[in-house]
């Protein structure tokens, strides 16, 4: 998800005017609106900011509709366990109707769908409290298809029911040989001589029970989403029919957005989860406002929340969005707490609400130990950038920052992992490629109805760091991951290792929808107290360019190769369910004229690098079992079928597990490579004894990646060639 960073490629002033004098929506009732009023306009105007705005948007015809509703239909119940044959007879009068709707902002086909699937929702619930009330038998050789797509939609009544059934036997069927399991093991353990054993009979319930309890929790949150909530996944569903990557945000989501985007917030700094009714303290996040106060502990349960001085309210019940809400604020201001610790103690915890920095979602370093010298790592979750400007923290100024590290430790080489890496900024991955580059093109960037233009790295006249350099991607490696592997590799400036990233190769820029509507009805939202309290209607994250690289080529469907290719649990899926190739909506690849840029030549004996990783690699232990599992795999998915029988699907998982055994005890067992932190950041993750063993945890498994190994031969390979590296500075 690229967002424009630079004024040069912020969407013209022109082209917002344009997108606002298209539309010509009046509201002139002045005492408010209904929600469906509100939703018509949120629909149409939506849908004609893509039609005025898109990079490529689609006809809004039947072909459109067809798609929604198939969309529709299977995201609300893709294991086709709540919709009946019926149902569905009476939804199909709309499969080409809603282009038609779209366009007069009628939501009656959703309305329909709601209705019935909030019915059946109700009705699932007595079915499954009445099959889970009867033993299942696991000697029978009944089987059950995975493959929603191989099934037909169950008549209501007896086929409804039976279907039911199945399902839940073979959820049962898995709960119980994962108690038989546990109990087995305990049996084996010395200290089990005077323990109790529960009967197969008793297991067989336990197993019911606890399914039982699952399904109505279940039950129980999609009862407790807001209608606004299922509305707005509407609009996403017809906004992703012009491409995968145009979404529509309400304020409250545009906010969340931001703040995954920026890694920090304004609150209290604790991650919560939901037991039951009860909203329970899962982390305090370290430097946070509640770390600094310290009462507030893990395992703590919160029953009431109050602003500052005001009477405290009671959250039982509450959904986990709502108490968030309450308990995040402005910066300075305060929120009152009343928690019960896990011996039963009530108290009242008073927390000034403040900056929370993710540190998960920040870039950071490490030190590798090699028989050759050191080898730095610089691990990048995400390009961030901080559109809430609450940290002012940026992807690429932190990694120039962890590089200046490296450096510091006198290493000999560099590896910056963007494996599942989604994506984010893009001015930041245009600056971060002048970290390795120096001053030249980055990426070319077009609209629909433009020429291209060359965005350039200008951060820094020459690069701050030219020594080897590997960039490890995978196949989620997105969007600006995918430019900086790019332009790399086009300069020849870094060995790429990995799989064939994502493909994603479209820029989003955030578009108000507010700014769309007309003077009037703008002044008639700001009165509507049925939707947001400000009265917005929110943002549409709209598909407005697409990206090329340096060469030419784009980055879309295609994704970008690796100059070393190394096994991947993902290989076991077909080349289309993979990435952007397998959202239907997806813009087509194309390439335009290279843009003037002068390679590097970094790594001029490329081709004896990658043969003597590829040699490696073939002989690799580990790597052989991720093909050989990955094969094994794809062979297993042509059959979705399970057995319902307790010996045959033990049987049948016995096989699927031997070989995921056999790469578990290798990974558990390897030792690889010896980690250590940079001496500037020891200071930071001593702070505390929860900052240590997270530390502690990432080093250990950094360790143990096999990949990661193999990329530090590879930079090894580099450095034993004795090249004589000269950055030459591109230019256009």
């Amino acid at each position: 998800m690229l967002q424009f960073m630079k004024n040069k490629i912020l969407i013209p002033l022109l082209i917002v005017c344009a997108l606002a004098a298209f539309f010509s929506f009046k509201y002139v009732k002045a005492d408010g609106k209904s929600s469906q009023e509100r939703r018509a306009i949120i629909i149409k105007t939506a849908m004609k900011t893509i039609k005025a705005g898109h990079y490529s948007p689609r006809a809004i015809d039947d072909t459109f509709s067809a798609n929604v509703y198939k969309d529709m239909i299977t995201s609300f119940d893709g294991e086709k366990l709540y919709f009946t044959k019926e149902n569905i007879n009476t939804l199909k009068q709309y499969e080409y109707a809603i282009d038609d709707q779209v366009n007069m902002g009628n939501t009656e086909f959703f309305d329909s769908l709601e209705a019935i699937y909030l019915r059946r929702v109700d009705a699932s619930e007595k079915i499954f409290e009445k099959v889970l009330k009867k033993p299942f038998s696991f000697k029978t050789d009944d089987v059950l298809e995975l493959d929603a797509d191989k099934r037909g939609y169950a008549s209501a009544g007896t086929e409804m029911y039976e279907r039911w059934k199945k399902f839940l036997k073979y959820r049962t069927l898995v709960k119980y040989i994962d108690l038989k399991s546990e109990q087995d093991k305990k049996r084996e353990n010395k200290d089990s001589v005077n323990a109790k054993f529960k009967t197969d009979a008793e297991l067989e319930v336990e197993a019911r029970e606890s399914i039982l309890k699952s399904n109505k929790r279940y039950i129980k949150r999609l009862k407790k989403t807001k209608p606004e909530q299922r509305f707005t996944f509407y609009v996403n569903q017809l906004t992703e029919a012009e491409d995968p990557h145009t979404s529509y945000f309400p304020p409250v989501d545009k906010s969340a957005f931001d703040e995954r985007m920026s890694g920090s917030f304004v609150g209290i700094g604790a991650r919560l989860n939901q037991v039951d009714d009860k909203t329970v303290i899962v982390e305090v996040i370290t430097g946070s406002p509640s770390w600094k106060q310290g009462d507030l502990k893990a395992e703590d349960e919160i029953m009431k929340v109050a602003q500052g001085k005001e009477e405290p309210v009671d959250i039982t019940g509450w959904a986990l969005d709502d108490v968030v809400k309450i308990i995040r604020g402005d910066k300075g201001t305060e929120v009152r707490l009343t928690v019960k610790s896990k011996d039963g103690a009530v108290k009242v915890i008073p927390i000034k609400r403040g900056v929370v920095e993710l540190d998960e979602v920040f870039a950071k370093s490490a030190i590798i130990k090699t028989e050759t010298g050191k080898i730095g790592f610089i691990y990048l979750p995400e390009f961030y950038a901080d559109f809430n400007h609450t940290s002012r923290r940026t992807c690429s100024k932190d990694v120039a920052i962890e590089v200046e590290k490296l450096k510091s430790e006198g290493v000999n080489g560099i590896i910056l992992d963007l494996r599942y890496n989604g994506g984010g900024s893009l001015g930041d991955v245009v600056d971060m490629a002048g970290i390795f580059l120096g001053k030249g093109p980055v990426v070319q960037v077009k609209s629909g109805r433009s020429k291209p233009s060359v965005l350039e790295s200008r951060s820094y006249d020459t690069a701050l760091y030219n020594g080897p350099l590997a960039i490890m991607i995978n196949q989620n490696s997105a969007s600006a991951s995918e430019i900086l592997a790019a332009v790399l590799k086009d300069y020849k400036r870094a060995v790429i290792v990995g799989s064939t990233s994502f493909g994603k190769g479209t820029v989003q820029k955030m578009v108000s929808l507010d700014d769309m509507l007309d003077p009037m009805t703008r002044l008639n939202m700001l009165h509507d107290t049925t939707g947001a309290s400000d009265g917005s209607i929110g943002v549409l994250k709209l598909t407005m360019e697409k990206f090329y690289r340096v060469n030419g080529n784009s980055t879309q469907l295609r994704g970008v190769s690796p100059n070393i290719d190394m096994p991947d649990p993902y290989d076991s899926y077909d080349e289309d369910e993979l990435g952007e190739r397998h959202y239907k909506t997806a813009l087509k690849w194309d390439e335009i004229a290279p843009a003037k840029y002068t390679p590097t030549n970094s790594i001029p004996n490329m081709d004896q690098i990658v043969a003597l990783s590829n040699n490696r690699i073939k002989n690799n232990e580990t790597f052989k079992l991720i093909t050989e599992n990955a094969q094994f795999i794809k062979t297993k998915k042509e059959d979705n079928t399970v057995s319902l029988n307790e010996v045959k699907y033990k049987k049948e998982q016995e096989e699927i597990n031997a070989i995921s055994k056999k790469l578990e005890d290798l990974q558990k067992n390897a030792e690889l490579l010896e980690m250590a932190n940079v001496t500037a950041d020891l200071d930071k993750i001593n702070v505390d004894s929860a900052s240590i063993a997270k530390n502690k945890d990432w080093l250990k498994s950094l360790g143990k990646d096999i990949y990661i190994a193999e990329t530090v031969n590879i930079l090894n390979d580099i450095r034993k060639s004795n090249m004589n590296v000269t950055m030459g500075a591109a230019h256009r």
